[in-house]
């Protein structure tokens, strides 16, 4: 990542061993792997107060969900792109995958009760629609 980021965010890839994801050819190796993965895409947290708490919530869900899927950092090489083909533009958001195809995404930070509910439909989705949770 070429920009400073917030100590919560380095945190998910020093602590957590969560991958950066600096370029297309990553992402792409991340998101084909089989299962489902989510990539954090945290924006830039000097300017978005919800990043540090989405860089919290991410963990938790992931425990959750029991692990369910695998989860990455978008490094700033790859954020704008990725937002563009997804059409999931706000940030932070979290974007899904499942066996290399975009199912979903949820944007901004949420109530705890909203991940729940909507993490659930997006693993289950077909995998066809560019769709954002707004």
């Amino acid at each position: 990542m070429s920009a400073p980021q917030h100590p919560l965010v380095t945190r998910l890839t020093a602590e957590m061993g969560y991958p950066v994801l600096t370029d297309w050819a990553a992402l792409e190796s991340f998101a084909e792997a089989p299962g489902a993965h989510v990539v954090f895409v945290p924006g830039e947290a000097a300017r978005n107060l919800e990043t540090p708490d989405v860089a919290i919530i991410l963990p938790e869900l992931h425990i959750a969900f029991q692990r369910a899927f695998d989860c990455a950092v978008a490094g700033d090489e790859i954020e704008t792109r990725l937002r563009e083909e997804t059409r999931v533009l706000k940030t932070p958001s979290l974007i899904f995958f499942r066996d290399g195809v975009f199912v979903g995404g949820i944007a901004r930070v949420r109530d705890w009760d909203d991940y729940i509910a909507r993490i659930p439909r997006i693993l289950a989705a077909q995998p066809t629609a560019h769709e954002e949770e707004a």
